[in-house]
């Protein structure tokens, strides 16, 4: 799950949400790392850039979808998240893969799309660390 530790903004911590269109028959938790597709949100992939994070747990049906509340990432967010794999070969700044759930980061630094900001103490796999995006 990404959670919005802090905004290098120096003005608010808070996302605004935003309310958006939902892919038929998709599942969403609280912390995916989402993108728009069609004009709808969906998971993300592993090697793209997240535009949102899901605010609302929700399945959505096959029609009549209702609209999901997310937060636009933006520059300057830090998250903390799970890392599936243990960092030990991870350092600061190393860009690393979303993992298949979209519900955190793995150790694979391959185009990566999330920024390691900090280690945080990690050491094993579930452990959390700080990233951007």
């Amino acid at each position: 799950m990404f959670r919005l530790v802090k905004i290098l903004n120096g003005r608010t911590n808070q996302a605004e949400p935003v309310k958006l269109a939902t892919t038929a028959s998709e599942s969403y938790s609280v912390g995916e790392a989402l993108v728009l597709s069609g004009g709808a949100l969906t998971k993300c992939g592993a090697t793209e850039k997240p535009t949102y994070i899901a605010a609302a747990d929700y399945t959505a049906p096959a029609a009549e979808q209702a609209p999901l509340t997310a937060y636009p990432v933006s520059d300057g967010m830090i998250f903390e998240c799970p890392v599936g794999a243990a960092p030990t070969s991870l350092h600061i700044g190393d860009k690393v893969t979303l993992a298949t759930d979209g519900q955190g980061v793995t150790a694979t630094t391959a185009s990566g799309v999330a920024t390691v900001w900090d280690l945080a103490g990690a050491a094993a796999s579930g452990d959390k660390i700080l990233v951007t995006f």
